[in-house]
């Protein structure tokens, strides 16, 4: 998200020259030592952190309880390798880790590193030990999946027995997985002819799979599984202590909140990398979290969006190149994964996911180039009861932050607006679901385009100072009916636009329950730029983002946290899921501040009727009622992580889940689809070239089926009558 253009260059400096004197500091320490790299990079960030923070925390014991938890949580995610006699060791030192940062000492930061070092060797013994025995899949006994409701384990047979059911439940859900592979084969009707491979296809299969009994998938299952082991255990044997550093360094910047991070110098290279790779993969970005790669974004227009199956959230389990053999990237770190992942386009690529439920599928994606237009805004035309409504999607709120002719979000938009306004339409459907932030220029200018002048929203620094900002042009580029579409990855910039639209009630903010509640903003620092010369030996150290503002709404009230309350809720999908800024760990808390003075909106929409209309059509929409109902399915197993280690109990469950999936898919299928079309303007843009409108529009046709967007365009059809 960026911030206002206030006086950046002058701002940096100084806080350069912060982190200078932090250095200078470590330098004139007692024993006049030279500092190691260790000393300069935890005092200099420390020293920024408390300068330059939104709310800078007090580093002392309750702070040092903060770190603890999070790194440990950093170090052993899964509690596979320390033993509570471990985490009492370190425990001694988690009211302790404050003085140790200000004296550089690293004590606790070496004791765990030799502690976990030691584990691991240990556990490498004892995975390849247990996985050399097959499982027996008929024994009645169970596995908690959620690592956080699980103990460290109390001693080594306790360690053991955790590790013999991780192993087995691992295998399990690849016998699982090859079961359903072989049984959609002996449904799938043969060829008359099977074709020998050829140059176009050398792939191509020249006789059926031979059929594997349950014994043969076991011993498969458990080859696959040591295997990833052995990956997993051949990268943690190569972390370095500059690895250990980083991630230390990391966890300290994460208990003052959620954004603020540490990033080393080739973690600085890889942030928000893209899985596309120069624009040919897949179409996704993605993400480390607590040993998984999860999908952040997918891109509007690219492979992925269009296949329709991968969401945001899924976790990636495993990658095969087509029908390959697939390797599990469980533990890998994200620049290692996206090497599997991007590929050329026409390659398939075969993604395990394992969704937020805890059930897990296969989605195949042909990989394709990236349409870079494809990730602008972009309008269409529904037509409705004879009318035409108007359709404008936002994947992100871009700017050219450095004045090289780039495009614009909101100009984009107003010329939108334009368009449809020269279409004639009686309502438009502002969608920004999905959308993450960026410019909040882009989200000031662009909610002036609704409204006349007036402030949209306040940003205040960590000092108290308020900035009001205002959208000066009275011109108002849209002033019809409007319905802006939002769901829980509706963060930062988009909730100040549609906070703004709330509040002035100059239309309808329609969908989940809540918004994201990302309402700060961050900067990016180098270190480096911070050293004195003297101090030129240990770099490079990397740099630091942290959170220097926070937003708030026209009416006092913040972004933060709470996010912004839909007026009309419409159940989705992703409502079973626990997102959400309140979700993190230690994220910034909801106030409020001296409301700015506007004027709403003189003919605002009646919101209480429109939700009493929207409420009684969800009630009796067949497609909202299965939804409801695989909703009320997907909570129940994300809340049950216990699960059965007997294959045909599991196997049960697995298709319960997919039985309920499948009958949203059906009933979606039935779902009368909406009439989208091209502007006129778009069309003659083109000169009538039908490949060119057909590309320019494909992002409307996995949308022809939503019944979000059909409840939205009733909500409109309500408010023309």
């Amino acid at each position: 998200m960026s911030s206002p253009r206030l006086k950046v260059g002058l701002y940096a400096f100084l806080v350069a020259a912060v982190f200078v004197l932090a250095s200078y500091r470590l330098m004139r320490r007692a024993d006049s030592a030279v500092p190691t790299k260790d000393q300069v990079l935890i005092g200099t960030m420390l020293q920024g952190l408390t300068q330059a923070h939104y709310q800078p925390e007090k580093i002392d014991d309750n702070f040092s309880k903060r770190v603890f938890g999070l790194y440990l949580k950093h170090l052993d995610y899964r509690k596979q390798f320390l033993l509570a006699s471990d985490v009492e060791q370190l425990r001694r030192y988690q009211t302790e880790i404050d003085d140790q940062l200000k004296s550089g000492s690293s004590e606790f930061l070496n004791l765990s590193t030799k502690l976990i070092t030691e584990r691991t060797k240990e556990m490498q013994s004892l995975y390849r030990e247990i996985l050399a025995k097959p499982f027996d899949f008929t024994v009645e006994e169970t596995f908690q999946t959620d690592f956080e409701k699980a103990p460290f384990p109390a001693n080594k047979a306790a360690q053991r027995e955790m590790w013999r059911k991780l192993l087995k439940y691992e295998t399990l859900s690849r016998v699982s997985e090859m079961i359903e592979a072989q049984e959609k084969a002996k449904e799938a009707k043969p060829s008359a002819a099977i074709a020998a491979p050829s140059a176009a296809n050398p792939e191509a299969p020249t006789a059926a799979e031979p059929v594997r009994t349950p014994a043969q998938m076991e011993a498969e299952a458990r080859k696959r599984v040591l295997k990833y082991y052995d990956d997993q255990f051949t990268d943690l044997s190569e972390t370095d202590a500059n690895e250990r550093l980083s991630t230390f360094a990391n966890t300290i910047a994460n208990a003052y909140d959620p954004h603020t991070e540490y990033f080393a110098p080739k973690a600085k290279e890889d942030f928000d990398y893209e899985m596309t790779g120069r624009f040919e993969g897949i179409g996704a970005t993605l993400r480390e979290k607590d040993g998984l790669i999860y999908v952040d974004e997918i891109i509007p227009g690219s492979a992925s969006s269009r296949q329709g199956d991968l969401k945001k959230g899924d976790a990636i389990i495993r990658v095969a190149q087509g029908m390959a053999e697939p390797v599990s990237i469980e533990g890998w770190r994200t620049a290692k994964a996206v090497t599997l992942i991007r590929g050329k386009k026409g390659s398939e690529v075969r993604l395990t996911v394992k969704k937020p439920d805890g059930s897990t599928k296969v989605i195949p994606i042909i990989r394709d180039v990236v349409v870079v237009d494809e990730k602008y805004a972009q309008s269409s035309i529904i037509t409705d009861k004879g009318q035409k409504i108007g359709y404008l999607r936002l994947p992100g709120f871009y700017a050219d932050f450095n004045d090289n002719g780039g495009r614009s979000s909101s100009d984009d938009v107003k010329k939108e607006l334009a368009k449809l306004n020269a279409e004639g339409v009686k309502g438009v459907i502002f969608d920004l679901r999905f959308n993450g932030g960026g410019s909040l220029t882009d989200a000031v200018s662009m909610a002036g385009l609704f409204m006349e002048s007036g402030p949209m929203v306040q940003v205040r620094d960590g000092q108290g100072r308020t900035q009001v900002l205002t959208d000066n042009d009275p011109r108002v580029q849209y002033s019809g009916p409007l319905v802006v579409l939002v769901n829980k990855y509706s963060a930062s910039a988009s909730e100040i636009l549609a906070a703004a639209v709330q509040d002035y009630r100059r239309g309808v903010v329609m969908g989940s329950t809540s918004t994201y509640g990302k309402g700060t903003v961050q900067r990016i620092f180098d270190l480096d730029e911070a050293l004195p010369a003297e101090l030129n030996s240990v770099k490079p150290i990397g740099s630091l983002k942290l959170t220097t503002q926070k937003f708030y709404r026209v009416n006092g009230g913040s972004t933060q946290f709470k996010g912004v309350v839909s007026d009309i809720v419409i159940p989705d999908l992703y409502s079973y899921l626990d997102q959400g800024e309140k979700e993190m760990d230690y994220p910034l808390k909801w106030d409020e501040i001296q409301p700015a003075r506007f004027r709403p909106w003189n003919n605002p929409p009646a919101i209480d009727k429109l939700r009493a209309n929207s409420k009684a059509r969800v009630a009796t929409n067949p497609s909202f009622k299965v939804m409801d109902e695989m909703v009320k399915s997907m909570r129940k197993r994300k809340d049950e992580t216990t699960v059965s280690l007997k294959l045909s109990a599991y196997r049960a469950e697995q298709q319960q889940a997919k039985a309920i999936s499948d009958r949203y898919e059906a009933a979606q299928k039935t779902a009368t689809g909406l009439a989208f079309s091209p502007l006129v303007a778009d069309v003659r843009a083109v000169g009538g070239d039908t490949v060119k409108v057909n590309r320019a529009s494909r992002y409307t046709k996995a949308l022809k089926k939503d019944i979000t967007i059909g409840e939205a365009v009733a909500v409109i059809q309500d408010e023309i009558k």
